[in-house]
């Protein structure tokens, strides 16, 4: 398996769901893992191509710069940083609201790096932090 994801249903219109994606400074507010602590650089709103850097912490504290690789307004979006890996959101307008399927893909790397992150224990860390990352993201989506 190169990949684990979740899905949920949210009672908001893609485009309300979408903005707090494509904006890096919410980041922090909808994580699951608890390693995002502020957005330190790039523009306000995300499209195809651009550049964010993260303060993070996982032990000890680090920053990232990610790019986004795939982009479709309103319904896909997905980010890597210098690791192969991506985390990717796509949205789907159903009854009810938006279905929202978080998806973390090892896939690019070779065989070995995917074992690595199978011994690290990454895939059951991503799956619990993708299935809290859509609890906030609900929450934030729905906040009146």
């Amino acid at each position: 398996m190169s990949t684990v994801q979740a899905s949920t249903t949210i009672a908001a219109p893609p485009e309300a769901i979408f903005a707090i994606l494509a904006d890096p400074r919410q980041h922090p507010l909808i994580d699951g893992s608890g390693t995002v602590l502020a957005s330190i650089s790039g523009p306000e709103r995300l499209s195809l191509g651009a550049r964010f850097g993260m303060d993070m912490h996982r032990g000890v504290p680090y920053r990232i710069r990610n790019r986004v690789v795939e982009f479709e307004e309103g319904r896909l979006i997905a980010w890597r940083h210098v690791g192969l890996h991506r985390w990717r959101y796509e949205l789907e307008p159903v009854e009810g609201g938006t279905r929202v399927t978080e998806t973390w893909d090892d896939s690019r790397y070779p065989a070995a790096g995917r074992l690595a992150f199978r011994l690290l224990g990454y895939p059951a860390k991503n799956q619990r932090a993708i299935e809290e990352t859509l609890v906030k993201l609900d929450a934030a989506a729905t906040r009146a």
